[in-house]
């Protein structure tokens, strides 16, 4: 066995001449432990809460979305576009039609974005998991064109679910200024009716602004006939989707540009990481502090030890091999911080998963949550080991080897 390790161990756990050496290495070593049980919570809610905004997506944004480089719209039925609807891994190919528009319902209004889709929009996302109302998906019939729209945006407009009086949708023409005289006459102008159903992403970009309607009539608002802004896939069962995306961007060059889910949500995603890391960053910094304490620790036990010191080196043990012993002390306080850590860590996040003791707020549904989420991911438990081990080995690296010399 490693010599000074085994020193180290034996002062670790032995009683000390002073009681109050035990106490202040137990301190250091829950110091330890908070800190990383502090990281692991923290990183885990952050998971949480990025899988909880992800299953929102999920349920209104399609597994891929072709869309052009440069400009807002495409032609549909380019030669490249129908060759990915021909592909065996695709299940369902939906076209997708998005612009700006302004509507009015009685004395309100308000702008919004329409987003007119195929009648299998149902087929390529799970939007059925978040439409409330006695209606059901439809889009339009044989007479009248229907448009489902935001929880938000029914009470900013007042409509309520079923709605009598038609919505007035107003676009403006295109390639056409506006006549300051007749302002209406540079207009196209439409109604959509409702289906008796609303949709609730719990995203407020998509409640209180979106509305779904038909493709077809949003073409004719704005003078097209197979534009579209987008192309959404769903492939079918077992697919590996990165392989498909990396075949999508091969067929169709560099004019398109091929998004998953996370892609297509990307900036949402990208700040939700950012916050990880500073939060991260700023338990690492906290963590440096509760180091402190290890250090305090071990320049009491030296000055305990001066006497154990001058046996060691009667018996041969040179002044390296006696930093050592300190080195390695201050190494299992920062190992068994991290370990006793970790796993409190784990227990609480799992206590909190299952039975959510943290809560948001009032429970009176303000928030989509009652409790903080949690999602424990092993390469975060992985990195919190190795920030604890690496934060803790090197801020007692100097200053033992600075105690032993004044010290000793």
């Amino acid at each position: 066995m490693n010599f000074p390790f085994y020193i180290a161990k034996r002062y670790l756990l032995s009683k000390k001449k002073h009681n109050a050496i035990n106490i202040i290495s137990g301190i250091s070593v829950c110091g330890v432990a908070l800190a990383t049980l502090a990281l692991v919570c923290t990183l885990s809610v952050f998971n949480g809460f990025q899988d909880m905004v992800a299953s929102f997506f999920t349920a209104f944004d399609p597994e891929l979305k072709i869309i052009v480089r440069e400009g807002k719209v495409f032609d549909g039925q380019d030669e490249r576009i129908r060759a990915i609807s021909a592909l065996p891994e695709i299940d369902v190919f939906s076209e997708s039609l998005e612009e700006n528009a302004m509507v009015q319902y009685k004395d309100r209004q308000a702008m919004v974005v329409l987003k007119g889709v195929e009648d299998n929009f149902n087929q390529l996302t799970e939007i059925d998991s978040l439409l409330y109302g006695a209606g059901e998906f439809l889009l339009h019939d044989s007479i009248v064109d229907y448009g489902i729209m935001g929880v938000e945006l029914v009470a900013t407009l007042g409509t309520g679910l079923q709605f009598v009086d038609p919505l007035q949708v107003y676009l403006p023409k295109r390639n056409v200024k506006v006549n300051m005289a007749n302002p209406g006459a540079s207009f196209n102008h439409d109604y959509l009716y409702s289906p008796g159903i609303v949709f609730s992403v719990n995203q407020q970009q998509y409640d209180a602004k979106y509305i779904l309607t038909s493709l077809d009539f949003l073409r004719h608002l704005l003078d097209y006939t197979t534009e579209v802004s987008a192309i959404e896939l769903k492939l079918k069962p077992n697919v590996n989707l990165a392989s498909v995306q990396a075949n999508i961007e091969k067929i169709l060059g560099s004019d398109f540009v091929v998004q998953n889910r996370y892609q297509q949500q990307e900036d949402v995603f990208r700040i939700m990481e950012i916050e990880k890391l500073v939060s991260y960053l700023l338990i690492t910094f906290i963590l440096m502090i509760a180091c402190f304490n290890v250090i305090g620790s071990l320049s009491m036990l030296i000055l305990d030890k001066k006497d154990d010191v001058v046996t060691l080196r009667s018996l041969g043990a040179s002044d390296k091999m006696i930093s050592r012993i300190f080195l390695f002390e201050g190494r299992l306080i920062s190992l068994f911080g991290a370990f006793s850590g970790i796993i409190m860590g784990l227990i609480l996040c799992f206590i909190q998963d299952k039975f959510g003791i943290i809560t948001l707020g009032g429970g009176n549904g303000t928030f989509v949550v009652d409790a903080y989420p949690v999602s424990v991911h092993v390469w975060d438990i992985v990195l919190v080991f190795v920030t604890v081990l690496t934060v803790g080995f090197l801020s007692v690296w100097y200053p033992v080897r600075y105690l032993s010399k004044r010290l000793l």
